[in-house]
């Protein structure tokens, strides 16, 4: 295997950049995004990979985000945000919220 390039992937929907590491393998090129461990992928050029990378990492964070929705769907309906939804109008009924 050879050294391990830094590459930036710049993310405009959720605009954040994200540290892509590439490496050739044999005849192929393997890759991982850093901030995100379940992103790692191998294809068969280095602009492949690139790609393929930036589709994952997408697909990866847009599945993310609908379990998150799920998770807070379902928390809601069983009453685990009843606490906090008291503790936010309390807050705002004794004046300690401002607006944005």
């Amino acid at each position: 295997m050879e050294k391990i390039q830094t590459v930036e992937i710049y993310d405009s929907e959720y605009e954040t950049t994200y540290t892509a590491q590439i490496q050739k393998n044999g005849d192929g090129w393997i890759g991982w995004i850093q901030e995100h461990p379940k992103v790692k992928c191998e294809d068969s050029t280095q602009e492949a990979l690139l790609e393929t990378l930036e589709n994952t990492l997408y697909e990866t964070l847009e599945a993310d985000w609908e379990a998150w929705d799920r998770q807070l769907e379902e928390d809601a309906k069983t009453g685990k945000l009843d606490k906090l939804e008291g503790n936010v109008l309390e807050d705002l009924r004794a004046g300690r919220c401002k607006d944005l």
